[in-house]
Order: C-alpha cells, then structure tokens, then sequence
C-alpha cells in the first residue's frame, strides 16, 4: 500500500476520553478506500455525502451571540504524531470545498481525519464548532461512532471502521465470494444482530428527545467485526438549528425512506424514525435494493395512502417481515414502540437461520438503483 504523506501542523488535541466532543464527517466509500476488501461506491453515487457538517452557520436565535463549547482539557500533539497520512479525493463533487479529508493512523489505530481548511470565515468555524457541541451534548454510546479529539487549526478525529457504510458492504455481499465464509456474507441471523444494535443507538437519541430522521442503510457504519454503528447525524443538528423546520426536512432526507406524515408536510416524530427503519431492515434484507423501486417518488404519499406498503422480498422470512410491516404503518401510533422493536429483533436473533446466506438474483446495476431510489426525480436532485 502506498501512502502519500502530508506534512502535520503542530496541533492542540482536545481528548474526549471515551465522550463524543466532535464528529468527522467523510464519505462513506471514504472509509474503505485502501481496506483488504475494499469497493468505492460508483462516481454516480457518493454514500453519506449529505452528512458533511453543514459548512455555513444555521439559522438559530442563540447563533449569532453564542459561542460553542470548547473542551478545556487540552493536550499537545506535536507534528508527526499523525502517521501514514494520506488524502481522501471524495468520489462524488461537493459543493461545501471547505474542507479536506485525510486517512491516518494515530497511536497505532487507524482513523479518519477532516480538516477545515485555512480560507473558513468566522461563520463557517462557527458552523464547525456548533456542531462538535451538539455531539458533545449526546456523548457517548457503543453504537455511535467514537470520537477521538478536536484539534486547533480545526481537524477532527474519528475512528475508521473498516467496512465502512453499510449500503456499500450490502452491496459487496452481492458478490460471488470464492472464499468461504466470507466476512461479507449475510445472514437472516446477521440482519437481527445488527438491526438490534442500530435500535439501541436510536433509543439513545430519542431518550435524550433528538429524532435522527436520516435512519437507512447509508447511515450506518460497519466495524471489522462486523459490528455497526449510527451515523449520519449532521440532519439532526441542523434541524435542531433551524428549529425543525419542514423546510429544512425536505432539504435533507430522500422521500423513499421517509414517513408517510414526513411527505405529507408534518412534522418529524419520533415514530417516523420507525418507519424508516422497517425501510432499512428491507434494504438489508435485500443486499442493499432501493425501497418502493416502481414507486416514483413524487408518487410515493399517493401509493401509500391507498393502504399500500412494501413488497415482502422474496428471500425476506415471515417473523423479518412482519417487523418491517410494524414499523411501516400508515398511523405513526400504530407503529411498533422502539423498545418492543429492539426487543423482536433480539428474540429474532436468537432463532434466526446463521447457516442460509442472502444472495440476489441480479448484481447491482447503478443506473438503475439511482433511478428507483428517486434520485432522478427533480425533488432529490437537490439531495446530492
């Protein structure tokens, strides 16, 4: 493996000691550039780019007066403590170019580095700070990802799993693997496994009254153990700084995973973290398929008020299913309550089939999953 090295600025490191102080924000094909089973997600599509830290200050009463958080517990990092550094080229344009991405390693455990550039204006390093304090305010969980440290010039620290979101290994397990027991291979068993330690994360954020409303497949991290983690909280903070406005709402989520009163205009609930989580457990279940793929988009509230709702796959058991159909009910308080959720999926885990790995009958075609996941529909265009 060759590695670039980019020479460190000298750096005050604030540790978190195991709290979350901050968030790198990368691509999800940014995490398993250059990993043992590495597959960068298609040009077309760049997983989780809609996570960078919204670059410009959000509209918010307390903005323009109020500082954010630093931690004071400060260390030195002296240049060079950073290495095998290497850059990380996004595989989709972005807009927000204030920032460049960097791999590394740092007390001889890998991580993903996201350093603000020197050009941001106040408002921007505002914007950057604000929202390391709203992940100090959570702390910490097992199933979000760790925060190593905030550094000054702004760069922040996040640890690298390996496999990096969870749609683009969905999709390497589409794969004809010649070795056996793959690490990719997906399992009914590995669905519960990892559906019940998303739902944990999820708990988490609700008990401390945030709604993620960005729940799906590319915002979830997988670890080398195949362990996985919740991401994709730079929604969150932003509706948090906008005061949850529908606006903001539409801006950010795609329609196909989101809430029947989510399209309808009405505000985000709790319970509509549900619904878009059945729409995840579909997405595993099927090794990554777009939801309500014959369904345009702009169609998709009309579809769903005639008592339709998703297709049971073909591979999908009958316990997995009807766990997608309580989470993806038409009245938000028909839905499953997340701890019965979590509570269903364990109890699934413990008498799922580990042996029958999930295959598809047809790989994955590119062109074809961004036209049924809606990203032609002129409503999601904005998204990427």
């Amino acid at each position: 493996m060759t590695h670039n090295t980019i020479i460190t600025h000298s750096a005050t490191v604030t540790a978190t000691d195991g709290t979350c102080k901050a968030l790198m924000v990368a691509t999800a094909s940014d995490f398993v550039t250059h990993t043992k089973y590495s597959s960068r997600s298609p040009p077309e599509l760049n997983p989780m780019e809609h996570e960078i830290i919204p670059m410009t200050a959000q509209p918010h009463h307390d903005m323009q007066n109020s500082q954010p958080a630093v931690p004071q517990d400060t260390t030195v990092r002296h240049p060079g403590t950073f290495q095998m550094v290497s850059p990380l080229a996004p595989t989709f344009s972005v807009k927000q170019d204030n920032f460049t991405l960097h791999r590394a390693v740092m007390d001889s455990q890998p991580v993903t580095l996201r350093m603000l550039k020197e050009s941001a204006n106040a408002r921007e390093i505002q914007s950057f700070l604000g929202f390391s304090h709203f992940l100090s305010e959570l702390g910490s969980h097992p199933s979000l990802p760790k925060v190593l440290g905030v550094e000054t010039p702004l760069t922040i620290v996040v640890e690298q799993l390996e496999h990096g979101d969870l749609l683009s290994f969905l999709w390497r397990c589409r794969q004809d693997h010649t070795v056996q027991a793959a690490p990719c291979d997906m399992t009914e068993k590995r669905i519960f496994t990892m559906g019940a330690q998303i739902g944990s994360a999820l708990e988490y954020l609700h008990s401390k009254n945030y709604i993620h409303g960005n729940v799906r497949a590319r915002s979830v991290l997988v670890g080398r153990d195949l362990s996985v983690k919740l991401w994709g909280l730079g929604p969150a903070y932003r509706r948090q700084m906008s005061g949850g406005s529908i606006k903001d709402v539409e801006d950010m989520e795609m329609r196909k995973w989101q809430a029947p009163e989510v399209l309808g205009q009405q505000p985000l609930q709790q319970s509509s973290d549900i619904w878009s989580f059945g729409i995840l457990l579909y997405e595993m279940v099927t090794l990554g398929d777009p939801p309500f793929p014959n369904i345009m988009a702009s169609d998709l509230l009309q579809h769903l008020q005639r008592e339709n709702t998703i297709t049971k796959p073909p591979n999908c058991s009958n316990t997995l299913y009807s766990i997608i159909e309580s989470c993806c009910r038409w009245k938000p308080k028909k839905r499953v309550l997340l701890a019965d959720l979590i509570r269903k999926l364990q109890s699934g885990e413990r008498s799922a089939n580990d042996q029958a790995v999930l295959r598809v009958s047809e790989p994955l075609d590119m062109e074809k999953y961004m036209r049924e996941a809606g990203y032609g529909d002129s409503f999601n265009d904005a998204a990427l």
